[in-house]
């Protein structure tokens, strides 16, 4: 039987590090549940525009629409603030996304019992919270045209088009009430409806799909910034949210901080269903390359493992090992270990990024 291909893109700044602690995990599920993947490593980010001269080479870009799933560490640093827009990190990210048609981003903001008493908002708000953001994300501002900087008179002007077509947000749509149907039934979909036309078609074609296919899911509309509020007022009112690019970018990130970190969030990024049967993917952490603390053994690595887990149950029909694995991960806090970025200044010693992959390889077994 031919293993699953998954493609690894360490990137720069704590990638590598986190993806270490990625490989163990993959070695034990490979030596221990017979789980083995057909591994191949390249580069993206800066490091490959320091070795290729560009963020993404053509290669790779061609390794990644042939394998099962891609797992992606992180890229950036501010040694590349100065490039060229197109020859920043960042744009071989969205390369991949764009050409690899990566079109539903989905951004979990599960909160671990153990760490409730680390948010920022009151232990009863965020205990036990599990939402899904759904985040349109090969359209939208990021990607419209016209764009740039340009001269206009006196002074320049820079300019982003926000553009949807009705197949885009039809299929984001889709794929949000796909996913509700497995959890609790429920999506909010969030835009600017008010001064935004984008958003009026927005809201316009996720009512049409969900009142054709999924009448049976609860659907709900409210302003993205509305939405930001609620989010910080009573997030658990929420099941699947659906949103547009931009919105998407924030609305998560807000999400991110619900948790305590962004050290734990992963993330999935799937495209188009491929002929055997597997939607492409790519899975990430949402936490950037963090480059004040690369080499550090300071970066929490569960965010980036918690994204394997989604690679599991989305790409390769492991539910129980990924269940499996995030068990092992609560298991891991539950028994007080911490990485920096979940510690206050008075909680002790912190584990090495290095200690903690060990200790949630030794959860598994």
């Amino acid at each position: 039987m031919t293993k699953p291909s998954l493609l690894i893109l360490p990137g720069d700044g704590i990638g590598p590090e986190v993806m270490t602690e990625v490989r163990k995990v993959i070695s034990w599920f490979g030596q221990n549940r017979g789980l083995e993947f057909d591994l191949s490593e390249d580069l993206v980010g800066g490091c490959a525009y320091d070795a290729h001269g560009t963020p993404l080479h053509d290669d790779v870009m061609a390794k990644a629409q042939e394998v099962d799933a891609v797992l992606l560490g992180a890229v950036g640093g501010p040694e590349y603030d100065n490039l060229g827009f197109d020859l920043k990190p960042e744009r071989g990210l969205l390369r991949l996304r764009k050409e690899m048609d990566l079109f539903a981003n989905l951004r979990p903001a599960q909160c671990f019992d153990a760490l409730a008493d680390f948010s920022s908002l009151k232990t009863e708000i965020v205990a036990g919270l599990d939402i899904m953001i759904v985040r349109e994300s090969t359209s939208g501002v990021y990607f419209g045209e016209p764009r740039g900087i340009f001269q206009e008179g006196n002074e320049r002007i820079g300019l982003n088009t926000q553009r949807y077509t009705e197949s885009e947000i039809d299929r984001v749509a889709r794929s949000a009430f796909e996913l509700a149907r497995r959890r609790n039934n429920k999506v909010c979909s969030m835009e600017k409806a008010n001064v935004m036309e984008s958003g009026v078609l927005w809201r316009e074609i996720v009512q049409k799909v969900h009142d054709a296919d999924y009448t049976d899911v609860e659907l709900t509309h409210m302003y993205a910034d509305a939405g930001a509020m609620q989010l910080c007022r009573w997030p658990k009112q929420f099941d699947v949210i659906v949103t547009d690019n931009l919105f998407g970018d924030i609305l998560s990130d807000t999400a991110a901080m619900l948790t305590g970190s962004l050290g734990m969030l992963p993330s999935a990024t799937l495209g188009p269903f491929m002929e055997n049967g597997r939607p492409k993917a790519m899975y990430e952490p949402v936490h950037g390359s963090a480059p004040d603390i690369a080499g550090k053994g300071k970066a929490n690595p569960i965010a980036c493992i918690l994204s394997f887990a989604m690679a599991l149950r989305y790409s390769f029909d492991n539910g129980a090992e990924a269940n499996m694995l995030e068990q092992a991960i609560e298991s891991v806090l539950a028994s007080g270990a911490r990485t920096p970025d979940l510690m206050g200044p008075d909680d002790g010693k912190p584990f090495t990024t290095s200690q903690m992959g060990d200790a949630i390889v030794a959860a598994l077994r």
